[in-house]
Parts: C-alpha cells; sequence; structure tokens
C-alpha cells in the first residue's frame, strides 16, 4: 500500500511539473509585433507639352554711359566754383567744375601778346614800302588787337614774299607762341563736358594742385549701360536695337532698356559673348544691380519643370496606375537657374510636382486628391 501511495504521488508531481512548466512557457512567449505599412502621400502634375519659351537671364551692375576722371593738366592752387567740389553736386554742361590759379600764366601771356604786338608795329614801316598793298590789313589788325582778348587770327598772305617777309621777322613763330598759351590758359578751369553729379572728389579748395594729378570723378545720370554674358549659342539673338526687360533684385521695379552693342569676341574660358543694354529711368543710380532677361527661342513639345525633380540629369519620377513610382528617362533640352525645359513625357502622364525624399522605381505611393 505503501508503495502504490508513492507511486500515485510520483506521478501526480511529475504531471504537475509538466503542466507547470507548459504554463510558465505559454506566459513567457512575446507577442509577435504588428508593423503598420506607411505610404507616402506625393503631389502630381498631368503633363501637357506645349511651346516652351527659352528666356535667357543675366545680370550685371549698372555704369554710367558718359563718365570722366576729372585731371589737371596744369599746376596751381585750387580754386572751386561757386558750388561746393563734392560728391552729390550736380553741375550743367559748360559749368566750372574746378579753378586753377593763373596769375602767374596770364602774366606771362600777357607779355609774349606784347612781343608779337610790338613785332608787328616794328615791321609796319617796311610794308608801306615795300608791300604797299598790304599795309592797310596789317594795320587794321594792329587796330583790332586787344590785350584783353585772344589774339585775332594773322592776314592772309597775298604772296609768297609777304608770307617769307612776315616769317622772317619771327612773326609767326610769336604768333603760335601766343595762341599755345591761350590753350593752356584755358585748361586753368575745368568746366562740365556734360549735365551730371560729380560722384567723387579727391581735393578741396585751396589745395595745390599738380599736373596730371587726378581730382575727382563725374558722371552722367540720364543714361547708363548694363553688361551681360550671353552664351555664345545665342549670339544670334543678339541685336542692336532689340528691346530688353530689365529687374530689380526684388523684382518690384521693371524697366526697359535696349541692345546698344555686342562685343564681337567671345570668350574662349567662359563661351560667353557680351552685350551692353543701354536704359534710361530717374530712379536708376550707377552699381545698381538688375537682371536682363532676353527670350531666346520657343522649344515644341515640351514642359519646364523644377530642378529639383530632375533626378541625375536624365529622369524624373512618375506614377502608374495611381500608385507606384515611375523613374521615367527625359531628354532635357534647357537648364535655367532654377527650372530646366524636358521632352519624352506622353500627354496625361503624372509627374510628381514636388520632390519625394527617399523615393525608388516601383515605391508604393497614393496621390493626394486635394
Amino acid at each position: 500500500m505503501r508503495k502504490i501511495i508513492l507511486g500515485i504521488l510520483g506521478v501526480l508531481l511529475i504531471a504537475g511539473a509538466i503542466f507547470l512548466g507548459k504554463y510558465f512557457i505559454d506566459n513567457n512567449q512575446k507577442p509577435k509585433p504588428k508593423f503598420k505599412k506607411i505610404i507616402n502621400t506625393v503631389f502630381v502634375s498631368n503633363v501637357e507639352n506645349q511651346s516652351v519659351p527659352i528666356m535667357l537671364s543675366a545680370n550685371g551692375n549698372l555704369v554710367a554711359k558718359h563718365k570722366i576722371d576729372i585731371f589737371s593738366e596744369v599746376q596751381g592752387v585750387l580754386h572751386t566754383s561757386n558750388k561746393l567740389f563734392k560728391p552729390g553736386t550736380k553741375y550743367y554742361k559748360g559749368e566750372t567744375l574746378l579753378s586753377i590759379n593763373s596769375e602767374e600764366f596770364r602774366a606771362s601771356l600777357q607779355s609774349q601778346k606784347s612781343n608779337l604786338y610790338n613785332l608787328i608795329t616794328s615791321i609796319l614801316p617796311d610794308i608801306r614800302l615795300d608791300y604797299a598793298s598790304e599795309f592797310t590789313k596789317w594795320e587794321s589788325y594792329l587796330k583790332s588787337f586787344d590785350f584783353k582778348k585772344s589774339v585775332p587770327k594773322l592776314p592772309e598772305f597775298s604772296s609768297d614774299k609777304e608770307k617769307y617777309f612776315i616769317s622772317g621777322r619771327g612773326i609767326l613763330t610769336a604768333y603760335y607762341n601766343v595762341k599755345n598759351l591761350e590753350v593752356r590758359l584755358a585748361k586753368h578751369q575745368i568746366k562740365a563736358p556734360f549735365t551730371g553729379v560729380l560722384t567723387e572728389a579727391l581735393v578741396t579748395s585751396g589745395s595745390l594742385v599738380r599736373s596730371g594729378q587726378r581730382l575727382g570723378e563725374f558722371i552722367d545720370t540720364s543714361v547708363y549701360e548694363l553688361e551681360v554674358s550671353i552664351n555664345a549659342e545665342f549670339a544670334d539673338l543678339l541685336k542692336v536695337g532689340n528691346t530688353v526687360q530689365l529687374s530689380s533684385s526684388n523684382n518690384t521695379t521693371i524697366y526697359t532698356g535696349k541692345v546698344a552693342r555686342v562685343n564681337a569676341k567671345i570668350d574662349q574660358v567662359s563661351q560667353t559673348i557680351s552685350a551692353f543694354i543701354e536704359v534710361k529711368h530717374p530712379d536708376l543710380k550707377e552699381g545698381m544691380f538688375l537682371e536682363a532677361n532676353l527670350k531666346a527661342k520657343s522649344i515644341d513639345d515640351a514642359i519646364e519643370i523644377s530642378r529639383k525633380l530632375l533626378v541625375d540629369n536624365k529622369a524624373v519620377y512618375t506614377v502608374k496606375n495611381d500608385s507606384i513610382l515611375k523613374l521615367q528617362a527625359v531628354n532635357a533640352v534647357y537648364f535655367g537657374s532654377e527650372s530646366v525645359v524636358i521632352k519624352g513625357l506622353e500627354n496625361g502622364a503624372k509627374i510628381l510636382s514636388q520632390p519625394l525624399p527617399g523615393a525608388f522605381d516601383g515605391m508604393i505611393v497614393k496621390i493626394n486628391k486635394k
């Protein structure tokens, strides 16, 4: 009986251990994780092939068409005109910009005039005797001689004998010496060659000016030029007189210019050609940054998209069956600064309108219907 009881207890103990072990094993198993399938939503647009105009964009800084550097050709103490010789001062054509002290030079000129006057006076008796018919004109020349005015032109010679006689007395040399000094005297006053504004002043009143010294810069504010560089491929589009639309950096103001000059030489490094666009507007200033838009040509059966949508410059993503991305090869015809013109897509095809990070060929997507 004892053995039977112990055997039954052993069997019960083993069965309980088995059930207890199975219970712990079942409770220790972790449930398999369930992953939620994520499908990206994309924005698409339908392809509509059409004629796309190519706009060439170029930019640069405005430069005054008429601009001069002011230099002194004589030496002396500087005296300004009635207006201050400072940047921003406006001068009209013919108005004096600067005046250099010329008292010493003027005295030298008067001395040479007096020498010429005396030479002509000294030959009058000989002219009366040897060239009686020419005496009247030389006498009239002396009477019209005014030391305060420019020396009048010498009378015309009636014969070679008269010419040789006058030249032999040194009158021609004295006359041209005076004319040379008069030209030099005029350079003591610097006048505005056109109406404009002083943009740079390097001297002040009372300064000692030396010959060849740069004094400032003077520009015409009525007309400006913009130099732009265009790909040599479109050189035939740059015709003198063509109208060009110019815009400021923030695209708030549009100006109209025209092609004034085209350089005949192509830059060997960049393979570009320079064109100069002339523009007039009261709001323009030298140094202003402008962008020029030139209409080049039109490309048929093409569309224009953002350069961000182009993959390796040769393909774009399209959506097949409204759910699968497909990498479609295209032909990139023209690259702009932010866009590209492509060909090779069928009308009605759905193309991504916004870049999709991590996109790949065959990716499952959902189209945003809104």
